[in-house]
């Protein structure tokens, strides 16, 4: 018998003494962090309250409690019961039964009509039918994205399984360690933004944290051959955790799998739909200029299939001495600040990723209120003694300022954005504009991503902020689904008609013009002063965006299926209105490490460049009198 199998004995047998007599217990096995107990009588514990509830305490793990097959009645009788038990209100899509763990998807417009007050309706459910009920939510605007991955993990259930077994019995094997210590390695990201990755080891565990490109500097990769990373090969780590979705800190992952890895990813549920949308674009835009891209399609498929998704302050084992909680980082959709709880209390680290601190119309801004926290690893993107941005009303006005004057010239407004976070924010700006008056009503063209990235951000209104949540899922007011956004779904030949036409507002991919449609808006507007091209995010040093908000007026554009590079005239004016980014400036970064609790004994400033790291390295030394770092890449800090 292994080692595995001997743990899962006890834990049974541990099981069945804090369960009633009269409820057998077939068999428990470990699914990824959780512990699965499979029992006839499903139904009778959830009649009773506290049983699940008291394992979960005494086992210190997550229990998810399944009915054997025997106790299942069938398919079409259940059907019948949950159609009948469930309001008509709730909007029911779709019930998908899985015979292998006795589960029922429900699908619905309004899941809480499915889930009932309290859990009242779920448990019914389960009473009566035997299956164990799961609630998804129909996403108010149509999204591919979320229908390929849900229809991919479901043809993939049993390779899945399998792989949640199998991380399982990693998760819980016995700790044979007699050191005791923590270190992190910088991979990337520091002194520099993007190719964000790090390496957080124990003598148990090894932990990657993120593994990003760098912006318009192709083939800068984070270092993971050395061997403090992957040189002993890709599963020599535990986990991957990811802390969002965005490309500088996604887009190498499924090179990973490309070399043979074969462990999970945790990230929240919106970043790993957000991951899959990103780096398959990644790819397309790639092929489109030429550039071999660094694996393919189906590495994609393999990082979604083995990712398992976290909700924000859920307590999940990782590693058999390390435990995760994820929260929310203000900074896009599913966006998390990831604490790492080492041992037995033994140390705690936090991993801000990109943070916003403010709220801002789209998101809560960042938690940064943690149990216990020794080290923080913390972003500094806007991290220069002169990094403070507008507040978010200044920077508003400035925007419809700038976009009355370009419609008084007839000239059309070209703002490239990122299609995850940004793109939102100003949707929701100019959607109110509008109906104001304050800005004059007129198409808002949504080119690359965008649109389907909107669709994400509906599928989960639970992640954004309150106000607008209620406006999507209660009020019947959804603005993403506002007139005057439309979708260029036309190729070259519909932009060179919104060119010719009226005014218009052109929100487009990139946010730092590293490619993709704005390249074409570019070649069809720059040439005209009545245009306008406005910056509302950060622009890395290298990138085409970073050269053009600093006044060049000619740009190269690569070509690579024809001899030479095409010169592009930039004649259209440019602006820049802060306020608008997804990152904390310089005194949200300060107020974030002043109001932490309890604050932290040291810190890392990674992701910016040298003057931003520096800068607030030092300024917090000096507030705050803590231990500050700005570490280069490759360097190893031990922490105990």
């Amino acid at each position: 018998m292994s080692t595995a199998d001997e743990t899962l004995e006890k834990i049974k047998a541990q099981v069945e003494e804090e369960t009633p007599d009269d409820i057998t217990i077939s068999s428990v096995t470990f699914e990824g962090p959780e512990l699965v107990i499979y029992t006839p009588d499903a139904k009778e514990i959830a009649n009773r309250d506290g049983i699940v509830r008291n394992l979960a305490q005494t086992l210190r793990k997550r229990i998810n409690v399944r009915p054997t097959a025997d106790a299942l009645i069938p398919q079409k009788e259940a059907r019948a019961k949950i159609e009948e038990t469930i309001p008509e209100d709730a909007g029911v899509q779709n019930l998908d039964f899985d015979d292998a763990t006795g589960e029922v998807f429900i699908e619905a417009e309004k899941p809480g009509r499915v889930i009932g007050r309290h859990g009242e309706t779920l448990d019914q459910i389960a009473a009566s039918v035997g299956w164990t009920p799961e609630v998804v939510r129909t996403p108010p605007m149509e999204s591919s994205t979320v229908s390929n991955v849900r229809n991919f993990l479901k043809q993939e259930r049993d390779e899945r399984r399998d792989i949640l077994e199998r991380v399982g019995r990693q998760i819980n094997r016995p700790t044979t360690a007699d050191d005791d210590w923590v270190r992190l390695t910088t991979l990337g990201c520091c002194r520099e933004v993007g190719r964000a990755s790090f390496i957080l080891s124990t003598p148990e565990s090894r932990i990657l944290i993120d593994c990003g490109d760098k912006p318009g500097a192709e083939g800068e990769v984070p270092y993971l051959q050395v061997p403090e990373a992957l040189a002993a090969g890709p599963n020599s780590i535990d986990a991957v955790v990811l802390t969002h979705a965005h490309l500088d800190h996604s887009a190498l992952i499924p090179i990973l799998f490309k070399y043979g890895y074969d462990g999970p990813i945790y990230t929240t549920a919106p970043t790993r739909d957000l991951m899959g949308l990103l780096q398959l674009d990644y790819l397309d835009v790639a092929a489109k200029e030429g550039r071999a891209p660094p694996y393919e399609s189906q590495q994609v498929r393999d990082a979604l299939k083995h990712t398992i998704p976290l909700e924000f302050g859920n307590v999940t084992d990782i590693a058999p001495d390390i435990k995760l909680t994820m929260h929310n980082a203000g900074h896009i959709l599913g966006s998390a600040v990831c604490h790492f709880h080492i041992g037995e209390g033994r140390y705690n680290v936090a991993f801000s990723g990109d943070i916003h601190y403010k709220d801002t119309r789209l998101l809560d801004g960042a938690v940064n209120d943690f149990p216990r926290v020794e080290s923080l690893i913390l972003e500094s993107t806007y991290g220069g003694k002169n990094d403070y941005q507008t507040d978010q009303a200044d920077s508003e006005r400035v925007l419809k300022r700038v976009i009355n004057e370009a419609h008084e010239k007839q000239g059309h407004i070209l703002i490239p954005a990122f299609a995850v976070g940004r793109s939102q924010e100003l949707m929701l700006v100019l959607e109110e504009a509008m109906s104001k008056g304050d800005i004059p009503t007129m198409p808002v063209y949504l080119d690359g991503m965008i649109r389907e990235a909107t669709a994400i951000h509906t599928a989960y209104p639970e992640y954004l902020r309150e106000s607008l949540r209620n406006r999507i899922l209660y009020e019947d007011d959804n603005p993403f689904l506002a007139e005057q956004f439309q979708q260029v779904d036309g190729g070259e030949e519909m932009r060179q008609d919104i060119v010719d036409e009226e005014p218009a507002i052109i929100l487009t991919t990139s946010g730092m013009v590293t490619g993709g449609p704005v390249m074409s808006w570019l070649r069809l507007l720059g040439g005209d002063p009545d245009n306008t091209m406005v910056f509302v995010g950060y622009q890395a040093e290298g990138t085409l965006g970073r050269q053009i908000q600093r006044g060049q007026d000619e740009i190269s554009m690569s070509d690579k299926s024809g001899p030479r590079a095409e010169r592009v005239s930039l004649k259209l004016g440019v602006e820049t209105v802060d306020g608008f980014s997804g990152h904390a400036d310089r005194q949200g970064l300060e107020t974030f490490v002043e109001t932490m609790h309890p604050r932290p004994e040291k810190v890392l400033c990674v992701h910016g460049d040298e003057s931003s790291t520096n800068q607030l390295s030092s300024a917090l030394y000096q507030k705050f009198n803590m231990r500050t770092f700005n570490p280069k890449n490759l360097e190893t800090f031990r922490f105990v």
